[in-house]
């Protein structure tokens, strides 16, 4: 059976060949995992794949059918392939937690090890990080404009993949959904699964009315009916009117109950949908909507004072609309040669592709009064900063601009936290409750303006001054070579 050790990149395994023939496998290393801008334009990035990176690298090994395989491509010698056979993930890994509230330059993730096993889990620790932050971000989005209203993840039939729709759904809970649909997701990771009925149900029958009596009959507690099959208005919520009418008289009208519509102008239909039913005493008949939603739709909605208070959210969230992939990277910033570590710099002509180099953490400054973010600091690993002192910052982007905290006005907080040392997991994986209510605390530590749809505003994030210093060191040093 083949693992995911093989779930790489092909050059990934060239290279860490060519390394093992040239002695340089098992040099110790360190990589930074981070990202240069927020998805969909936004203002943060929603940190998510942690648990499933942890069972990633935990099980991470080479099986005989594995080898078998690589040794009929004809690439990879025989010396190489026993050494692979014996092949486990011996070093340490740090990471901000999943749900945590990340921006561009920061270290998401920090890797340290030999060389071979860097390489080695490059690209499917990216894979699964990049696609589950992006997820979770675009849900908070949702999340953002629907107020207290509940989410619902609709997405499994449009995902791209198995793995998409199961991760995806557990990453739009991180974001701030209420359920699923997928009922695999909600088995594996103990999600709420949510869902009504199709179009096909009510075509299943003679009459709308008659498939609402059997949905009534089989589902009495779950009474949310497809009210737009033929004529929403004319109809559909007429014959939802009934069934409530015929249960309140028996007794038996459950305390969550209403309708879903699924095309057509929903802000009109559902002002007229909540009219009809207060008119006829069901004023609080639940409005649920799917049909394409998103961020921008559903805040659209809601300016035009639709009466939804439930949106089944799908396509545009599985599939990320807007940002199709986080842009995340994986650089070597150092490495031991001999005794010493080195520090290392990725260079490039495009400025912001110039990596931090050294080994990093990154300390966060809240506001003691409100409890509100104020600066993100990347940091060499081992530096720290008073906070009963004054702090004053700069900008990267706009050095001429200043602030200073006063001491004694705000807390410090480091980031990274450890998951893997030496090869074993001492992270105390915590559930996906807690998870969420993490998720939902730091989403509270921003201020409006960081969370806004369009044009937001940018956190302060800064380098040290000893990582800058050895930043422009280095940077003058490789320069040198060119002149």
């Amino acid at each position: 059976m083949y693992t995911n050790a093989l779930l790489t990149d092909l050059y990934q395994l060239t290279m860490i060949q060519g390394l093992f023939f040239e002695g340089k496998h098992e040099q110790a290393c360190v990589f930074d995992r981070y990202y240069r801008h927020n998805p969909f334009q936004g203002g943060y990035t929603v940190v998510a794949g942690l648990e499933h990176l942890i069972d990633y690298v935990h099980n991470i090994h080479f099986s005989d059918d594995d080898l078998a395989y690589l040794k009929r491509t004809g690439i990879f010698r025989d010396e190489f392939l026993d050494y692979l056979k014996n092949l486990k993930f011996t070093g340490d890994i740090y990471a901000m937690p999943e749900g945590t509230v990340a921006f561009p330059q920061e270290v998401l993730l920090r890797v340290q090890t030999r060389k071979i096993e860097a390489l080695l889990l490059e690209t499917c620790m990216s894979m699964v990080m990049n696609h589950e932050s992006l997820i979770a971000t675009k849900a908070r989005r949702v999340r953002t404009v629907a107020g207290n209203d509940a989410l619902m993840e609709f997405g499994l039939r449009r995902a791209q993949g198995k793995s998409a729709g199961i991760y995806g759904a557990r990453s739009a809970m991180i974001g701030g959904f209420n359920g699923t649909s997928n009922v695999l997701a909600g088995a594996m990771f103990g999600i709420p699964i949510l869902g009504t009925m199709a179009h096909s149900w009510v075509m299943s029958f003679p009459t709308e009315l008659d498939a609402f009596r059997a949905y009534a009959r089989q589902y009495p507690n779950n009474m949310i009916l497809l009210a737009d099959t033929y004529n929403t208005l004319k109809q559909g919520v007429p014959d939802a009117i009934t069934i409530f009418q015929e249960m309140r008289d028996a007794g038996t009208l459950p305390k969550t109950y209403g309708i879903r519509l699924d095309s057509g102008d929903l802000a009109y239909l559902s002002k007229e949908a909540h009219r009809m039913f207060a008119e006829a005493g069901f004023g609080d008949a639940i409005i649920a909507a799917s049909n394409d939603l998103d961020e921008t739709l559903i805040s659209q909605l809601k300016l035009q004072g639709c009466a939804i208070n439930s949106w089944g959210v799908g396509t545009n969230l599985i599939t990320a609309k807007g940002s199709p992939s986080l842009g995340g990277v994986f650089k070597l910033v150092g490495q031991y040669e001999g005794e010493q570590f080195v520090p290392k710099i990725k260079m490039s002509d495009n400025a912001e592709k110039i990596s931090n180099p050294g080994l990093k953490n990154v300390l966060r400054i809240y506001d003691k009064k409100t409890g509100k973010m104020k600066a993100d600091i990347i940091i060499l690993e081992g530096e720290t900063i008073d906070p009963s002192a004054d702090l004053h910052l700069t900008s990267d982007k706009a050095p001429w601009r200043a602030r200073v905290i006063r001491g004694g006005t705000f807390n410090v907080k480091t980031m990274l936290e450890p998951i893997f040392i030496g090869g074993k997991l001492v992270y105390q994986k915590p559930s996906l409750p807690e998870i969420i209510r993490y998720a939902n605390q730091q989403i509270d530590t921003l201020w409006p303006e960081y969370i806004r749809l369009v044009n937001p505003e940018e956190m302060w994030v800064q380098r040290s001054k000893k990582l800058s210093i050895l930043r422009e060191k280095i940077l003058k040093e490789e320069s040198a070579h060119f002149f």
